[in-house]
């Protein structure tokens, strides 16, 4: 989900945390609750932002059969989205956002799919025992005809994408995250995050199980990593791998959030062979992530591996090594997929409790599950656990909900998050205190199914029914929600995808939306997260100025005062204006000591002297 297969499981019931939450969970008069159910004529709900377009799924993928047709992430290249399906990808033109158009639909039963773009590469990642090397559906007849592992294609010409490669691993790649080499420019890594056992020799040579993490032959215990050149990719090769779990030992004894006994699941299990015993050798700690999440800029990879959050030096990306591991104190079981905030101060660790099927934001559900988990990185790289933060809203039990995939929105001075909670909608957290996390905006649709009905003869006839299933709900939502260029895109699994866009309101201003308007990339993989960067720009320093008025951080008169001085100063041009810049700065130099956000105070400062030498 980036999907974690298993059994719903049901926590017992929340105690107060141990750590501080800013936010009350949930909210009983959010104007999300109870929102009208429809496949595409849900009732919506939306604060500081708005719906720009939407788009159905391409009739190939227009089908709820399970998860064999769901969309599931996004990559982002020129002006094109890259939009994976569990069963091929879709190119959409996004030329004009307001409208966007189909380039191509490629059917290739891929699992979920997982994209990553570079250049004129697409890669996708590929699991699960159906995929064929030809893209075909109807399942694998014969194990050599088995693909798990990287798919490249080339789409240089993205109406016509053609398969360049299958790059076969052991225990195929659930996601996989892009690592470009340091040194060169030619040439990239794909870390690979497998969550299946190793398949058997007898179908890809050299492929182990074993129980011993430092056994460099074991299959398991490490990310796969492919070395990829760019003007050779029908080449690319599995090299060794991160061996990033040696001597973790398994999380702590559940004492706080634990899994009640199942009478259903037992009941279900009646009469079933048992299970195999696990291996009695075989070491409690992770060995598989679920995703990992590279800062390339500062060589760092944060690894999301069910019950730790792994920190890992890739300065030399065939030599990773781990630099802090952490499990979380209340039992937060399901890391799914992580952020860095842009300084690589803060971590995001989000939790796919229940994998992502199920519906665990509801009134009765606990914040410190299926949330996400802001971490702080002191000097030494250790991470330290601060607050959780759970969507607010109270959503229905025909709703699968929980954390899933997003990134960073570049508003200078400030941590935001963008994020798909599936059904839950899309959401936008302020991390920039770590220990009190708050939600600023959200877009949601209701439900895609109606309550289930209750005293109707046909559904208690269905339920007297011996060996009855009761009828499931479809599970739909954001994926995935990303800013990119100025928008955010959200995948939506059942219905298409949204295109949204930011609006001002108290909690972000007309100026810190421009400022992040400023930051463009020609290529975006949020899990191979770019270093943001601002040109020097009168909003940029407005932005610092809206904060401190909205944090109360600098008394009024001189807020009042600055915005004064910058209109004035914007007035101007050359040599005039960078005077009457520089003048400012001196100004506000003084204005350190005695406020109460002196850091920002002191930040905007420099921003306007940045400002006033672009100016000259």
């Amino acid at each position: 989900m980036r999907v974690m297969r298993g059994l719903i499981l049901l926590f017992a019931t929340a105690v107060v945390p141990t750590l501080a939450s800013a936010q009350t969970y949930p909210s009983k008069s959010d104007p999300r609750n109870n929102l009208k159910p429809g496949r595409l004529d849900a009732g919506v709900a939306a604060s500081n932002m708005k719906l720009l377009s939407f788009t159905p799924k391409p009739a190939q993928f227009d089908t709820v059969r399970g998860l064999t047709f769901v969309n599931s992430d996004l990559a982002f290249g020129t002006h094109y989205v890259y939009q994976a399906n569990f069963a091929g990808f879709s190119i959409w033109d996004i030329t004009d956002p307001a409208k966007p158009t189909m380039t191509a639909v490629v059917q290739c039963i891929t699992s979920q799919g997982d994209p990553s773009i570079y250049g004129n590469l697409l890669f996708i990642s590929a699991e699960g025992a159906g995929n064929r090397n030809d893209c075909g559906s109807g399942g694998v007849q014969d194990p050599k005809d088995h693909m798990a592992g990287v798919r490249i294609f080339d789409v240089s010409n993205p109406k016509a994408p053609k398969l360049v490669k299958n790059v076969q691993t052991c225990k195929g790649s659930h996601t996989h995250t892009i690592v470009p080499s340091p040194t060169d420019p030619r040439t990239i890594y794909i870390y690979v995050s497998g969550q299946q056992a190793a398949r058997p020799e007898t179908e890809l040579a050299g492929c182990k199980n074993g129980t011993d993490p430092a056994d460099p032959t074991n299959s398991l215990f490490q990310l796969d990593i492919i070395k990829v050149q760019l003007d050779r990719p029908e080449q690319a090769k599995v090299i060794p791998g991160a061996r990033v779990f040696t001597g973790l030992d398994g999380a702590s004894e559940c004492m706080r959030f634990c899994a009640p006994a199942d009478a259903r699941r037992a009941a279900a299990g009646a009469g079933r062979p048992a299970r195999p015993a696990p291996d009695p050798d075989m070491p409690t700690g992770p060995r598989n992530c679920h995703d990992v999440t590279a800062y390339p800029a500062l060589n760092l990879l944060a690894a999301s591996c069910s019950t730790h959050s792994i920190l890992v030096d890739i300065s030399n990306p065939e030599k990773p090594f781990r630099i802090s591991a952490l499990a979380d104190t209340n039992n937060y079981q399901g890391r799914h997929t992580a952020a860095f905030s842009n300084d690589g101060k803060k971590l995001i660790q989000t939790d796919e409790w229940g994998g992502g099927t199920g519906p665990m934001c509801q009134a009765s559900s606990m914040i410190e599950l299926g949330g996400n988990t802001v971490i702080s990185l002191d000097a030494k790289k250790k991470q330290n656990q601060r607050a959780y933060f759970k969507l607010p809203s109270a959503q229905t039990a025909e709703e699968n909900c929980v954390s899933h995939n997003g990134g960073i929105i570049p508003v200078p001075g400030r941590d935001l998050y963008v994020q798909g909670w599936y059904q839950g909608g899309v959401n936008i957290m302020d991390f920039t205190d770590p220990d009190k996390a708050f939600e600023i905006g959200y877009f949601d649709r209701g439900s895609i199914d109606p309550p289930k009905p209750v005293d109707v003869p046909a559904a208690a006839a269905a339920a007297q029914t011996p060996g009855a299933r009761p009828r499931s709900n479809t599970i739909g939502g954001s994926w995935g929600a990303y800013y990119w260029n100025g928008l955010i895109f959200s995948s939506e699994l059942d219905r298409g995808m949204d295109i949204l866009e930011l609006t001002p309101s108290a909690q972000l201003s007309a100026n810190e939306i421009a400022a992040a308007k400023l930051v463009t990339f020609t290529d975006y993989n949020p899990q191979s997260q770019p270093k943001m960067t601002w040109p020097p720009a009168f909003v940029v320093v407005r932005s610092y100025l809206d904060q401190l008025v909205r944090g109360d951080g600098l008394a009024s008169d001189r807020t009042a005062a600055i915005y004064a001085a910058l209109d004035a100063a914007e007035m101007k041009s050359g040599l005039a204006r960078a005077t009457a810049l520089n003048a400012l700065a001196l100004q506000v130099d003084k204005d350190v000591a005695g406020a109460k956000d002196g850091a920002r105070v002191k930040t905007m400062a420099s921003e306007i002297r940045r400002l006033a030498t672009a100016s000259k």
